[in-house]
């Protein structure tokens, strides 16, 4: 069975007028969040400003977003928030150890962390009339990276709400989906970074190599001696000198270069062009 081009051409008009759903907000941030993490080596903090940035505009009722991580030695803090009260909402956590973000943030705590009414709420005596005071009423903390060990952090996504009775399933399940892909996109930024830095030391090495070889090169041409023996002149010079051996093989071929008369390579004798 074949299709004909006017039947083609009738179906691409009727594309998406069928009634089908479209890509919605949340759609649309997960996809930007992946552009985000494809486009170029994104950093760590790039990850979280762009999760902050989706949770507080696809959240129902969030008024603050911040994020909580979890450093080796134990110790919180706020990298990225979208207003300067989270960060003072997060620091009363920090500083009485109670509260969903650091519960949410430590290794071992909960996926999960959820209050509707702050300012009564036994769990937290000092966070949540504290945050209360400050007019806010709801939290919401999932957690990021929850099976981080160190020296991986762990965190937890912040989300806070004016509203008493804030964040419904419907919230909790957004909340949870964003924390999961921002932790997939951490753990692929943290393997970017791994693999650019094996990449770096894999050139570093092989520049070193090129550049022993070439020095050897000079060697063996000016004093009329086999490989092994041009690599012994070279190996005692960065032994006598007390210099990285690729350092001695640079010098000497950039002194070939310009041709100027190098120093001596340890044989007590002056290089000779």
């Amino acid at each position: 069975m074949t299709v004909g081009e006017d039947e083609w051409s009738r179906d691409r008009a009727r594309f998406g007028l069928d009634g089908e759903a479209v890509p919605g907000p949340l759609a649309r941030r997960f996809a930007d969040l992946t552009k985000a993490l494809l486009d170029g080596a994104p950093t760590v903090g790039g990850v979280l400003e762009v999760v902050v940035a989706a949770a507080a505009a696809i959240i129902p009722d969030a008024d603050l977003v911040s994020v909580t991580l979890r450093s080796p030695d134990g110790r919180f803090h706020t990298p990225v928030e979208t207003d300067p009260v989270a960060v003072r909402l997060d620091q009363v956590q920090y500083d009485h150890g109670e509260g969903p973000c650091v519960e949410s943030a430590r290794p071992d705590g909960p996926a999960l962390g959820r209050s509707p009414d702050l300012g009564h709420d036994p769990r937290w005596p000092s966070f949540g009339p504290a945050a209360a005071a400050a007019g806010y009423h709801s939290v919401l903390a999932t957690a990021l990276l929850p099976d981080a060990r160190p020296p991986r952090l762990s965190g937890a996504l912040n989300v806070y709400a004016k509203k008493p009775g804030a964040f419904d399933g419907r919230a909790i399940d957004t909340a949870l989906l964003l924390a999961t892909h921002a932790s997939l996109a951490l753990a692929h930024t943290e393997a970017v970074a791994a693999g650019d830095l094996a990449a770096e030391h894999l050139r570093r090495a092989v520049d070193s190599r090129d550049v022993i070889g070439q020095a050897k090169g000079i060697l063996m041409q000016r004093r009329g001696i086999t490989a092994d023996e041009a690599f012994d002149v070279l190996r005692r010079a960065s032994q006598d000198l007390n210099v990285k051996l690729a350092e001695v093989a640079r010098a000497l071929t950039a002194q070939h270069a310009e041709g100027v008369t190098g120093p001596s390579t340890g044989t007590g004798s002056p290089a000779t062009g």
